[in-house]
């Protein structure tokens, strides 16, 4: 036998390297062989109800980090959640309808016009599900634990007839209206946007300033008089019906090098800047309200405008006199509704002119600006003409200029009831604390809802007409297709006539002759994933309604969270959810978006194939996701040298209590010493501060708080030192049977609350401990123990520990002077004062063992410290050579080495375990090597 045979070197089968690419599918396998979800659904049967309803992604596309940070974090938060005693059952859900998934058919070279509308949805509703199967393999891949074989799809039948459902109920109130009003117009798309479907770009835009000519001036302004008006969007002119002043502002007539012209008085000086005006005059000074009902020439058609006054109308840029086109701007819209203008809007569907605007037949309304700019300088009524960059709203998806035009569209009424939505904002509870004012201040502000879109995916507006034109919308018929809806699915509205949609025998008086047609319209996909919460988490009977939480990118404040506030408190009163955490979008290393033209695109399912799914998942724990977060290969790389830590200190920890059984072998806390029973104070410590950042979803504070303990307590202080117990002493002896029991406790502990975060590792690491459940995902959370006196301990030993941290900084200061090599060659003189003496007398454990040194001397004060001492506020420290030979057994160096005749080279110590434990090899004697 060799010396080395008789020390207890760690032993496991636990791999040093996760090899988690191909090791992670095999584990996903025995997940679903023995249908853990489902076992942790039924072990939690009775239990309190946590539901984190999801929020469903568009079926479109592989996957992207965006997707990764969502999904794994609401994984995150269900899984801790069902280990802390709640039933929380996990629905995926997809969004299926909409106009991208059109784009991708026309750009599979699909004719939508050459087929019927039915077999044209049809053709979307495969391709859907094709992205949705899709999907789910790389949310699975992810290790995201959930209901996969029974998702929620907005295009399913139940589903589809839910959401009529809804928009009846929203009818039977009053809140669905049509109506002509300015909306966003998509010319790219053809249809109608919402205001969550716009995003902001930088464009360069002309601005210029025009003169109206004054027609009828009320016998305030002269004929040869003109209103100046200012302008970015020179092509609305064409439907320019009004000019509009504020009725509380001061306005001058003024002579400006010869020539009279009407502006605010408080925009004078700008103007007079801007326009080079060189010798200025105020003629006359009036209120805006003077100028009502005056009229003044259109610059280049044979007609007036009408002088009217609103409030919207302000001093910030600008003249003070506003060019109003009812059919092209919100404020414009509503002003003119008091002077009851007509809503003149000649632009069709594809942003070309209609024969309203003469002149313009058939053009582009972007390649107009230069032509309405040519004529008015013609016409002598251009003042100024320049370009400036501003921010212009754009379609989301094709990323093209949007315009404001007045069509006929189906709204649902924000207005009608918006004071309830508001006190329904405030029942809320937000993470981060401002998502509140952010959803408070779009709901206050947001006009009411455009909810039909001119496209063919999407589930049908159920509104028919009868003969004289009028719109049928009740409860009768709203009951019949929502019935037909949840057997045959949407697409039976195009299948069917009218007559064959209705309820049979259904008469309306508008319809003598028993004549109906349909809406055409389909509804804003806003509206469909906006109405899962009836149609999910009212109908499916392991959900609840509220739901606790919903969990989205912060660009859902004006999206999902948005619309579903809107329809639920229409049909229930309430919000759809107690809390909405929130959370900022994925960016490259420069702060970057991603996007394919940067080349900075991560697609999670690359990461995993190089480092696995754990490593994506460690990193999403370990940011703040509250606002937004960088990722990049480097940080993988990063968070993958986080996780050989963890793992690798885990793996020492499972070496060194394989021999140990935690039911045989217990050790009570007050059996332990003293370093022991701290590590079990510091543990539960760990464990409460875990718990509490889980139940708050403040994943970043338990990976922070997990890899300080293990790299901090663990690694650089007690497994340090454990080694010369649990190596060096007799397998079953009392203090290494210590050590193993706080080594087991916080194995055990650990995995349970890494679970959530890194569940594949887990489970990899529960096979090595010995613990009732099969998987750890059965298990439950460690729960927190306190114990006597604890609070004094842990005082004690934080004063040891900074007493500690001055002994390492004086040995390196030896090391560095050639004094010793390793701290085991190491004689340390202490020299205390009174505090750090009386703290040395009950820190009862071998503090020589514990400062990992040879020989250690405890002076009787710091006063009798030598000059050559590092001296500190509580301790002065020598360190010099520790006499003596090294222990071949123990690597210490001591003086008894060789003392037993036996055992040359071995020390007193190591004898003696020897003797007790291996009698028979020392009669032999051991071999050389």
């Amino acid at each position: 036998m060799r010396i080395k045979d008789t020390l207890n070197l760690g032993k496991t089968k636990f791999p040093m390297r996760g090899n988690l690419p191909n090791k992670e599918p095999e584990r996903q396998a025995i997940w679903k062989e023995n249908k853990l979800y489902e076992q942790r659904q039924k072990l939690n049967e009775g239990k309190p109800t946590f539901i984190l309803h999801d929020g469903p992604p568009y079926a479109n596309g592989n996957i992207h980090m965006g997707h990764a940070l969502n999904k794994i974090s609401k994984d995150i938060i269900v899984r801790s959640k069902s280990m802390s005693g709640f039933r929380a059952p996990y629905v995926p859900g997809w969004d299926t309808h909409g106009l991208p998934i059109e784009q991708e058919l026309t750009k599979q070279g699909v004719d939508r016009k050459s087929m019927s509308m039915a077999d044209y949805r049809e053709l979307c509703r495969k391709y859907a599900l094709s992205q949705v199967d899709k999907q789910r393999e790389d949310f699975k891949r992810l290790g995201v634990s959930g209901d996969w074989d029974h998702p929620y799809i907005t295009l399913q039948h139940e589903y589809e007839a839910e959401q009529i459902r809804v928009f009846g109920k929203m009818a039977n109130e009053g809140y669905i209206y049509k109506g002509k009003k300015p909306v966003y117009w998509s010319p790219s798309s053809e249809s109608t946007l919402a205001e969550a479907e716009i995003e902001y770009k930088d464009v360069k835009s002309p601005s210029i300033y025009v003169a109206f000519k004054v027609v009828d001036g009320k016998d305030l302004l002269d004929d040869d008089t003109s209103f100046i008006i200012w302008t970015t969007t020179p092509w609305t002119l064409p439907s320019n019906l009004a000019i509009c002043a504020n009725p509380k502002f001061d306005y001058v007539q003024v002579d400006a090098d010869g020539k009279k012209y009407v502006i605010a008085e408080g925009m004078l000086d700008q103007v007079k800047e801007t326009l080079e005006w060189q010798d200025v005059k105020i003629l006359k000074t009036f209120k805006g309200s003077d100028l009502e009902y005056m009229t003044a020439k259109h610059p280049f058609y044979d007609r007036t405008s009408l002088l009217i006054v609103g409030n919207h109308v302000t001093l910030d840029e600008g003249t003070g006199l506003v060019h109003t086109a009812p059919g092209h701007g919100t404020d414009d819209f509503f002003v003119s509704q008091k002077y009851h203008l007509p809503v003149l809007s000649p632009i069709d569907g594809q942003g070309r002119y209609t024969d309203e605007a003469p002149g313009f037949e058939g053009m582009f309304y972007d390649d107009a600006n230069k032509k309405v700019t040519d004529l008015l300088k013609e016409k002598g009524a251009l003042l100024k003409l320049s370009f400036f960059t501003h921010s212009y709203p754009h379609d989301w998806r094709t990323k093209k200029p949007v315009i404001f035009r007045a069509t006929t569209q189906w709204f649902a009424s924000v207005d009608a009831f918006r004071d309830k939505i508001l006190a329904a904002v405030e029942s809320v509870t937000y993470k981060p604390y401002w998502g509140k004012t952010r959803l408070y201040n779009m709901i206050k502000d947001r006009g009411d809802w455009v909810i039909s879109r001119q496209r063919a995916w999407g589930v049908p507006l159920p509104i028919f007409y009868a003969e004289n034109g009028d719109a049928i919308i009740t409860p009768e018929t709203i009951k019949h297709v929502a019935d037909l809806f949840e057997e045959f699915g949407s697409n039976v509205w195009f299948q069917r006539e009218a007559k064959d949609l209705l309820p049979e025998g259904f008469t309306h008086p508008g319809s003598p002759n028993g004549a109906f047609t349909k809406e055409n319209d389909i509804m804003d996909v806003w509206f469909d994933s906006g109405s899962s919460h009836q149609a999910v988490l009212k109908q499916r009977p392991e959900l609840s309604f509220p739901a606790d939480l919903y969990l989205e990118g912060s660009d859902q404040y004006r999206g999902w969270f948005n619309s579903s506030l809107i329809t639920s408190v229409a049909v229930t009163g309430q919000a759809p959810y107690r809390q909405i955490l929130s959370q900022g979008f994925t960016l490259d290393n420069k702060g970057r978006k991603m996007s394919k033209s940067l080349g900075n695109v991560i697609v999670p399912n690359d990461v995993i194939k190089q480092m696995g799914a754990d490593i994506i998942r460690l990193w999403v724990a370990s940011v703040d996701s509250n606002s937004d977060v960088a990722v990049s290969m480097d940080i993988f790389r990063q968070t993958s040298e986080a996780y050989r830590k963890i793992r690798n200190t885990m793996r020492f920890m499972l070496a060194n209590t394989s021999d140990f059984d935690p039911k045989a072998d217990h050790i009570a806390y007050e059996d332990l010493a003293a370093a022991d029973r701290y590590l079990e104070v510091r543990l539960n410590q760990v464990i409460k501060t875990c718990l509490e950042a889980y139940d708050a979803y403040d994943f970043a504070t338990v990976y922070k708080t997990i890899t300080a303990f293990l790299t901090n307590d663990l690694s650089a202080f007690y497994l340090d030192f454990a080694k010369d117990v649990v190596y060096i002493e007799a397998e079953k002896s009392l203090k290494r049977r210590q050590m193993q029991q706080v080594m087991y406790d916080v194995a055990v502990a650990l995995t349970k609350l890494l679970t959530p975060i890194l569940p594949h590792t887990t489970e990899e690491i529960w096979g090595y401990l010995k613990e009732p459940e099969d998987f750890v995902q059965l298990s439950e959370m460690p729960e927190v123990q306190t114990f006597d006196n604890q609070d004094a301990l842990l005082e004690e030993w934080t004063d040891f520990m900074t007493l500690r941290d001055e002994v390492l900084k004086a040995l390196e200061e030896a090391r560095n002077a050639k004094v010793i090599g390793k701290s085991l060659e190491a004689h340390v003189t202490i020299y205390p004062n009174e505090p750090t003496k009386a703290l040395l007398d009950v820190i009862s454990d071998n503090v020589k063992q514990l400062l990992i040194v040879s020989k250690l001397t405890i002076a009787d004060s710091k006063a009798d410290a030598p000059s050559d001492a590092l001296s500190f506020e509580d301790a002065a420290i020598k360190v010099t050579h520790a006499p003596g030979e090294v222990c071949e057994r123990c690597r210490m160096t001591k003086e008894d080495v060789g003392t037993d005749a036996k055992l040359p080279h071995i020390c007193g110590r190591c004898a003696s375990i020897l003797h007790e434990n291996f009698e028979d090899a020392v009669e032999a004697g051991f071999e050389e090597k």
